[in-house]
């Protein structure tokens, strides 16, 4: 479960920090700031990718700042507008990958790749609900370009938004459990294969293979494929296709029955 969410400070003051590039730039008096609103979202976002989203204080931003905390406030109003400002600013930094073909598939996949790729580069990412999202230039933007990977496929568009829902609410999952492994090997110090070694011996004296044969079976047969109880990889390249697969039955499923020949009524 995520623990920090987005849209959580002050509406007014958010979307004026995530729209500023747009508005009529105020004349501010006493002496010009050192720093730009920019500069201090890329600061942040470079000590949340070192330390987490957890150790972005404002006491500590401002720290390798080099500012004084009072000041970093002439910036941002608080935690949570800067915490938008982060994500839209990675929103509309995001890559955005050619598909491999034209068909809608490769171009939903191609989306769900570029988003896995964002959460990879900043896994804090994955701690943030964003169900009310940050309304600001990056994320419309991200929203727009993926959208597009569903425009013409003859979805409505409620439709075309929840399928869009629907892959990215899948590589978010992922992402936050690849997350987790990542934080398990951390706070262990062990690799998947090192714990499972390490236990090895105890679970053969507590394990019994005649009670649990389907267990057995199968956890040995993907434990020796994965060299772990779970591979984020394979677990995200077997999870996307299943996704497609699904949306495949809604988007061409209209398709293959408008071409079918109609009955003939008998007279």
């Amino acid at each position: 479960m995520a623990s920090h969410r987005s849209s959580m400070g002050d509406p007014t003051r958010t979307l004026e920090l995530l729209w500023r590039e747009s508005l009529p730039v105020k004349a501010q008096r006493g002496p010009k700031q050192a720093l730009t609103v920019s500069a201090v979202v890329d600061a942040a976002v470079a000590l949340a990718d070192a330390e987490g989203l957890d150790a972005v204080t404002m006491r500590a931003l401002a720290g390798k700042l080099g500012i004084a905390p009072m000041a970093l406030y002439t910036y941002v109003p608080g935690r949570a507008e800067l915490i938008d400002v982060m994500l839209d600013t990675l929103y509309a930094g995001m890559a955005r990958r050619k598909p491999k073909a034209r068909d809608w598939r490769s171009r939903l996949e191609a989306v769900a790749h570029d988003n896995r790729a964002l959460f990879t580069a900043h896994p804090w990412l994955a701690d943030v609900s964003t169900t009310r999202p940050p309304l600001g230039p990056g994320q419309l933007a991200k929203y727009e370009y993926e959208l597009q990977a569903l425009e013409g496929v003859g979805l409505d568009d409620v439709a075309q938004d929840s399928a869009l829902t629907f892959v990215l609410g899948f590589v978010e999952s992922s992402a936050r459990a690849a997350a987790d492994q990542r934080a398990a090997r951390l706070e262990s110090r062990m690799s998947d294969g090192a714990w499972w070694e390490a236990n090895a011996p105890l679970l053969t004296r507590m394990f019994d293979a005649e009670r649990y044969p389907t267990a057995s079976r199968v956890g040995s047969a993907a434990g020796a494929a994965h060299g772990a109880a779970y591979d984020p990889d394979h677990a995200y390249a077997f999870g996307l296709e299943r996704i497609l697969d699904g949306l495949a039955v809604l988007i061409e499923k209209p398709r293959a029955a408008s071409k079918r020949p109609g009955r003939r009524v008998r007279k």
